[in-house]
């Protein structure tokens, strides 16, 4: 069915009917048969190769909705890790930042089309977060073992701290489009009713 609709099939019917006025015209002559046939076989030839279709990636919307599960998963995790003050209010305003990131509305809108910042939040998420929580549990263990060295956790917060900044600066950067995008809209429908 396939080919019914190709491209190398139009083509050649094209020519063929083209044969078949040749023949008509007498033209073609007692001959006519080979000559519709070459003629679609030509056309068939030259026709262009069939467009292959893009591929077809998910949605990013879809993309962010998985990693909202996969947050929860997070929260479910961290809320059963004993943290020192510093680095559980560190770990607070964290997930709050990424929880206000993947929140549904407009900050989701405007982050669905910018795919760095998809994979800059699904890597605290999925990666980073978890990975600085479980490092700090399991080197707490062998602190206890070898006093006189740094505490984890001073690296636990300046992790923590890190991630944040990073995060801040991908708010910002979305403020700042959905604040560009406001005012071309204005702009917009300041020509047009201008």
């Amino acid at each position: 069915m396939a080919y019914i609709e190709s491209r190398k099939n139009l083509t050649g019917g094209a020519l063929g009917v083209a044969g078949l006025g040749l023949t008509f015209a007498g033209v073609a002559g007692p001959y006519w048969p080979v000559v519709v046939v070459g003629l679609y076989g030509a056309g068939a030839l030259i026709a262009p190769p069939e467009r292959v279709a893009p591929p077809d990636f998910p949605d990013p919307s879809a993309q962010l909705d998985e990693l909202r599960g996969d947050f929860g998963t997070l929260r479910t995790y961290l809320a059963d890790i004993e943290l020192p003050p510093a680095a559980a209010g560190r770990l607070t305003e964290l997930t709050e930042l990424l929880a206000a990131l993947l929140e549904p509305g407009w900050v989701a809108e405007v982050l669905a089309h910018d795919p760095e910042g998809v994979h800059a939040l699904s890597r605290a998420v999925r990666q980073d977060v978890p990975e600085a929580v479980d490092t700090f549990v399991r080197t707490r263990w062998w602190t206890r073992l070898t006093p006189g060295t740094e505490p984890p956790e001073r690296h636990l917060e300046r992790q923590l701290g890190l991630l944040q900044e990073e995060l801040g600066r991908l708010a910002s950067t979305l403020r700042d489009t959905e604040a560009r995008r406001q005012e071309s809209h204005t702009r917009y429908l300041e020509d047009r009713s201008g």
